[in-house]
């Protein structure tokens, strides 16, 4: 039982180590959003020719600024989805260290009941505190996943309709909350698994 415990306690180590690079990506990804509705923003004002002035007498002015904005939204959008794949890698490697975690009580020579998984040796976790805790850190990461898909998602959609982009706003601010993950209870899992290590 202790073993299974070290070897759960491994696993959340690697889950810390995911944490710091969803936090990292979580940085990257708001700035990235920010950069993208700033342009969006611009391209309104952009395509109304009054907005150029005396510039209005150079041939072509408008046209080669839309272009330049345009140009540098879809390297944003591009990088954006390259923050997106990086969150996705996240999210798998959480949901393989799940399908591990089970596959420790079931690879055992003998067979753990309920009352062995929810038993609690001294400070140590009980299994089945290590198997929730895995599953609950997965399940709200694949959730936040999903919610920044659909926030990117829309964001390409202003992009083609910048005169639209009211909303703009509260898309970032989703993306700034992160809704789905309880930072406290997330340190609380931390907290239960490590017991131990904290006494």
């Amino acid at each position: 039982m202790d073993i299974i415990i070290k070897k759960y306690q491994q696993r959340f180590r690697k889950v810390k180590e995911e944490m710091e690079n969803w936090n990292e990506l979580q940085s990257r990804l708001i700035s990235q959003f920010t950069n993208a509705s700033s342009i969006i923003q611009r391209l309104q004002i952009l395509q109304d020719s009054k907005n150029y002035g005396a510039l209005t007498c150079v041939e072509g002015i408008q046209e080669a600024v839309l272009l330049k904005q345009m140009n540098s939204l879809q390297t944003i959008l591009l990088s954006m989805n390259e923050t997106m794949e990086k969150f996705h890698s996240v999210v798998l490697s959480l949901d393989k260290m799940v399908r591990d975690g089970r596959q420790l009580i079931k690879g055992g020579s003998v067979q753990k009941n309920l009352k062995q998984l929810q038993q609690h040796v001294g400070m140590k976790p009980s299994i089945a505190d290590c198997l929730d805790g895995l599953q609950l850190l997965y399940e709200v990461h694949q959730s936040e996943y999903r919610l920044k898909l659909s926030v990117i998602s829309a964001i390409s959609a202003f992009a083609l309709k910048p005169s639209a982009t009211d909303d703009l706003g509260a898309l970032q601010q989703l993306l700034v909350d992160q809704p789905n993950i309880p930072k406290e209870e997330v340190q609380v899992i931390f907290e239960i698994i490590f017991a131990e290590e904290i006494a």
